[in-house]
């Protein structure tokens, strides 16, 4: 693919992981990845759907513990039909870095991302037992649109107004900012329903991240940092 060098990428991103309380060691091990690359518009550039190989075959105990265990079934499907591809960890590594470079993605995008983040490092260490321990490209900003979402949509008057309309505060009284109630809301859509697949959701939280960029307000992007602003 030619890539324009003048625009700038992204790549927003999403998983889903196992959760178990009882085994520490094996908690929100990643079984399926899902990303896309975008521009500041949202133009979609190419997707990936990973379903991870050695914790969706491997771990079949622990799948069970999935968070949204209930959907296995539909995953089951979509691999039969080439929806979903399977992979082992390594392989979804390789491919990530290879697209990131590839597009000169600029940063990597997620809601609430420090769950991604560490849930994806701790699946690679947990696979390669510590050989390979940092999954992300070195020298690639992340970005968490959660905290883009809350120092831009969630100060905006109609947000809040529409959450308190709709009862979505959390206990302080601030505005909740979860993907699935944000988009609710720029869609104009009040009985969506997030999916809680990785590419589905990747899909939504990209319309999240493009509509913080639109507001062109100083806001909180990188995902080591508590106070710097930055202006889109």
């Amino acid at each position: 693919m030619k890539i324009d060098k003048r625009l700038s990428l992204f790549c927003v991103l999403d998983v889903e992981a196992c959760n178990t309380a009882v085994d520490e060691m094996r908690s929100s091990l990643v079984y399926d990845l899902g990303y896309a690359i975008v521009d500041k518009q949202g133009n979609v550039y190419r997707t990936r759907n990973f379903v991870i190989y050695e914790i969706y075959v491997l771990e079949k105990e622990l799948m069970k513990s999935a968070y949204y265990a209930d959907k296995l079934p539909q995953y089951e499907e979509e691999l039969k039909d080439g929806t979903r591809q399977m992979v082992t960890m390594a392989t979804a590594l390789k491919i990530f870095r290879k697209d990131c470079k590839e597009f000169g993605v600029k940063a990597i995008i997620a809601h609430n991302a420090r769950f991604d983040y560490n849930a994806l490092q701790k699946t690679l260490r947990y696979v390669t037992k510590s050989e390979k321990r940092y999954f992300f490209p070195y020298g690639i900003a992340i970005w968490d649109s959660l905290k883009m979402a809350n120092d831009t949509i969630c100060k905006q008057k109609l947000y809040r107004r529409y959450c308190e309309e709709n009862n979505y505060l959390k206990k302080n009284g601030e505005p909740r900012a979860t993907a699935e109630i944000l988009y609710r809301y720029i869609a104009n859509n009040d009985n969506f329903i997030e999916k809680h697949t990785g590419l589905e959701d990747v899909l939504i939280e990209k319309e999240i991240f493009v509509k913080c960029l639109r507001q062109h307000k100083r806001m909180r992007k990188n995902l080591f940092s508590s106070s710097r602003l930055a202006t889109a």
